[in-house]
């Protein structure tokens, strides 16, 4: 009776574990695939077009560019930036805080310029610099 008991529990014991490894792989997938990992598409590379008149001054516009998040920034006196959106800490995608003008890294709260200069917190550089030109009311990235 002891060793059928024993099984018993043992079977169990393995399908609660299964249980709870499923079901924090269910809700780590999509955390990391929307939140943490950028989205990606192969067929993005060369250049982008982006109309200006589409962003007001203090807006900030994301796009993907060569298969990685980017960000072009409309600031307040009406200059532009493009920057990757990616934080060079960990690789999470940075967000624009229209309020204050700047950008926030939502993993581990480093804070950026509009121009993607580093303020404060763990990353260890700026945000990278994309190279850009304005022609006609077009800004073209890349």
């Amino acid at each position: 009776m002891d060793e059928s008991r024993r099984k018993f529990i043992n079977i169990c014991l393995g399908g609660v574990t299964a249980l709870a490894v499923t079901g924090i792989a269910a809700t780590s997938y999509p955390v990391l695939s929307c939140y943490l990992i950028p989205p990606s598409d192969k067929n993005s590379t060369g250049k982008t077009t982006i109309p200006l008149d589409t962003l007001v001054p203090g807006e900030a516009r994301f796009f993907e560019f060569n298969g990685a998040a980017a960000v072009l920034v409309r600031k307040q006196d009406g200059s532009l930036a493009v920057l990757s959106a990616v934080c060079p800490h960990l690789g999470c995608i940075v967000q624009w805080e229209m309020d204050r003008q700047d950008f926030l890294c939502p993993c581990h709260a480093g804070y950026f310029t509009a121009d993607g200069a580093l303020i404060s917190g763990p990353p260890p550089r700026a945000l990278a610099k994309i190279p850009f030109s304005v022609a006609n009311g077009v800004v073209t990235i890349g």
